[in-house]
């Protein structure tokens, strides 16, 4: 059975009586070369242990399997996970866990019957390190990336990478720079560099969505500080600012702090001179650099 025909997915979907399920974001991936640039952008060895989310009909994660690593696949769906015990039962590596995932913690380890399907995952999942691959369900893409980027180290931390299929708009927001930045793209880029691979047009999804989707990799470069390390409350007041600086992002950016964060202005034009930055600047014109510098000199623990 070929999962990336169009005629194909329905023949299976029809046999378990299930149709896609919109309130799920279930759009089933239909391009080879979508699931073949994944694949690659995650950079898989057989030794490591690969966490999708969404799998659906099993598509892309038949791939993941043929690397060889070990693929714990959560899906949220009870019908869904019927249809993947036939579509993934050539792999001994797979193990599915019914579950939603804004519900679970990763990276699952120390799970045991917890949640619907997690009976053996301890023995399964043996690496405390692990990668996420997944086509995402849109409406609950940005909470997940936020989730696990947030992931404290003492319960495992968050991925080593992250290689997702998103909607287009959002993974262009979450890539953006100076002078185009944006809430989300400070929000991701504290805690990991964050590129698009390749566009993947709507038409390469069955049923077809509304919007294209992007192919995004995010590799987490810093580690949220322990809960009471001194760290952490710089962290804490590094988002504290920029909320503060994105409130109402078409305004300059002096009168947001001000406002938002109860600081005189003449303080805020201070530390605005002493890092050149100009007193008329926007939130969207600073780079993540920058707003490290305020969040220094601006609000102390």
């Amino acid at each position: 059975m070929n999962l990336t025909n169009k005629t194909d997915v329905k023949e299976l979907l029809k046999k378990y009586n299930a149709k896609p399920e919109k309130y799920l974001g279930q759009h089933f991936i239909l391009s080879k070369r979508a699931l073949s640039l994944m694949i690659e952008a995650a950079e898989i060895k057989e030794n490591d242990t690969i966490i999708e989310i969404g799998p659906g009909l099993g598509t892309l994660t038949q791939e993941l399997a043929k690397t060889g690593a070990t693929v714990i696949a959560v899906e949220r769906d009870a019908l869904m996970v019927e249809i993947l015990k036939e579509t993934i039962s050539d792999y001994k590596n797979i193990k599915i866990i019914q579950s939603n995932a804004k519900k679970i913690s990763l990276p699952l380890s120390g799970i045991g019957n917890r949640i619907k399907g997690g009976k053996d995952v301890d023995k399964f999942n043996k690496f405390n390190k692990y990668k996420i691959v997944a086509n995402l369900p849109y409406n609950a893409a940005t909470f997940l990336i936020h989730k696990w980027l947030e992931l404290n180290p003492p319960t495992g931390g968050p991925p080593d990478l992250m290689v997702l299929m998103i909607q287009k708009e959002v993974a262009q927001r979450m890539v953006a720079k100076s002078p185009h930045s944006n809430l989300l793209a400070m929000s991701v880029q504290f805690y990991a560099d964050a590129e698009i691979i390749e566009y993947v047009s709507a038409g390469s999804f069955w049923p077809k969505p509304k919007v294209d989707a992007a192919i995004i990799k995010i590799v987490p470069t810093r580690l949220p500080a322990p809960d009471g390390a001194a760290d952490g409350g710089q962290e804490k007041n590094f988002f504290r600012i920029i909320k503060a600086g994105f409130s109402q992002p078409r305004k300059q950016l002096i009168g947001n702090l001000v406002k938002r964060l109860n600081i005189q202005k003449e303080k805020i034009v201070s530390v605005f001179r002493d890092f050149d930055i100009s007193e008329r600047v926007r939130a969207e014109n600073l780079s993540l650099k920058q707003w490290q510098n305020l969040t220094s000199k601006l609000i102390h623990n």
